[in-house]
């Protein structure tokens, strides 16, 4: 009865064709992700608008797919996978027309608003039509293949986008990518297949969009408060009702039990609260580095796009590189050590990255924090998964993951929010408030290592 229960692979006629559909897809997401970054400067130079608009630019993007990915995947379970691929694809292609196209800031914001929305929906189908494609030994490695382009993807990102924003233009870093959603759309139609359809509950409609409006209002509020370094009477009470509505939001998600987009019964693991509250500072601290880093170092010390994009690749890289020994090394010790020195050791990272932009060569001051940056991460990031998933029951793995991925891109929200105060700055003022923002990011990763040491059980406890 256990073999009969597990979801079966659905047959394919061209499982690597199937493969390759999905790592087009979601590497428009992975690209687009990163590549926005190196952009900002240009953007802001073209369309206006002060450090408020430009953190706008990045959490357009970042706030629908925080706050719909967990329903985007429901909703291919009960209205079939690859229709919502092809549907999330689809408008992740006109919505990358709109920000090329954008007459003014305003029009390039709701593009990536737009763009959001569909990654929220093509990120979980493209895996989950990877787990009904391959079974066995098979699937581990189509989706070790996925998240090695993924990640391949994420880390030349910045580089590519730099180069085109260098020889054609900002717009080029979106238009890049109707290609690539041509091509993974005649993959889909042609050789996807149709899935059943579960038969479900409803959606979670009210909880998704108490949640969308909740950070809405909470990042609207903490994005013009940090640009104007204090309070007003709207963004008061602008984070005011996002508090509200997140409340609703655990209110409707408690009454709607095991319907919810987000099982409240998650929380009563100790070790989920501390891998959740753990994985929201320390992506919160890398998303906020990740975003400032590459503009500091365009506006500061004169970096061109293309080489401010390389010089965040030793990031990925390393990481890439050394993941995997983590993984090995945290599944004989336990998860608990390194997901408490990890962020120590970026915590140290963003320390030695408050010397960027002051003056000295790459190799003495980018190189360094990224390297440290990347070991600390590296340490976390693999062993961060197993323990997310070992904290829960086996009937909620899949949720469980996909909420610990919609808090890591919540934390990079909230971080972008505060970011501003550093992008709205100019000439010596943009140094000191980069500095203060990569020694809160140290701070918020000391709390994310001692958070794990706290809540996080050692190898053999009970």
């Amino acid at each position: 009865m256990a073999t009969d229960a597990e979801p079966q692979p659905t047959p394919a006629e061209h499982p690597r064709l199937v493969l390759a559909t999905t790592i087009l897809a979601s590497s428009l997401a992975f690209i687009d992700g990163s590549v926005v970054n190196v952009g900002l400067p240009a953007i802001g130079r073209s369309l206006g608008g002060g450090g408020d608009s430009l953190s706008w630019v990045v959490n357009g993007f970042l706030l629908p797919l925080s706050a719909l990915l967990l329903i985007g995947g429901a909703a291919g379970d009960r209205y079939g996978r690859r229709r919502l691929l092809i549907l999330g694809v689809t408008i992740f292609a006109v919505a990358s027309a709109l920000c090329a196209a954008a007459p003014g800031l305003e029009w390039l914001i709701a593009g990536r608003i737009l763009q959001g929305v569909g990654a929220a929906m093509l990120m979980p189908n493209s895996l989950a039509i990877l787990g009904s494609t391959f079974s066995g030994e098979a699937r581990g490695k189509a989706i070790g293949l996925w998240a090695a382009v993924g990640a391949g993807a994420a880390a030349g990102g910045p580089l590519l986008g730099g180069w085109l924003i260098d020889a054609v233009g900002w717009p080029a870093i979106f238009l890049i990518n109707l290609p690539i959603a041509a091509a993974a759309i005649l993959l889909a139609v042609r050789y996807v297949p149709r899935a059943p359809r579960a038969n479900g509950a409803a959606l979670d409609w009210p909880g998704a969009a108490l949640a969308a409006a909740g950070l809405g209002a909470l990042t609207w509020g903490l994005t013009v408060a940090s640009a104007a370094k204090g309070l007003s009477t709207a963004t008061g009470a602008a984070l005011g009702g996002g508090a509200a509505l997140l409340a609703a939001f655990l209110w409707v998600e408690r009454r709607a039990g095991k319907a919810a987009m987000m099982p409240l019964s998650l929380f009563a693991s100790r070790e989920f609260v501390g891998l959740t509250l753990l994985t929201l500072l320390l992506y919160g601290a890398l998303g906020g580095l990740l975003v400032l880093v590459p503009f500091v170092l365009i506006e500061a010390a004169h970096y061109t796009a293309t080489a401010a994009g390389a010089a965040l690749l030793p990031l990925p890289l390393l990481l890439s590189v050394t993941s995997p020994a983590m993984g090995k090394l945290a599944a004989r010790i336990g998860p608990r050590l390194p997901l408490t020195f990890g962020p120590l050791v970026v915590a140290a990272g963003c320390v030695l990255a408050a010397r960027i932009g002051g003056g000295g060569s790459y190799w003495t001051t980018t190189f360094p924090a990224m390297l440290v940056i990347a070991l600390g991460m590296a340490g976390a990031v693999a062993p961060l998964t197993t323990a997310v998933l070992a904290s829960v029951d086996g009937a909620h793995t899949g949720v469980a993951s996909g909420l610990n991925s919609a808090v890591a891109r919540t934390g990079g929200l909230i971080a972008t929010a505060f970011a501003s105060v550093v992008l709205a700055a100019h000439g010596p003022a943009l140094l000191g408030a980069f500095r203060v923002a990569a020694f809160v990011g140290a701070a918020a990763a000391i709390a994310a290592g001692a958070s794990a040491w706290v809540l996080v059980r050692g190898k053999g406890a009970g």
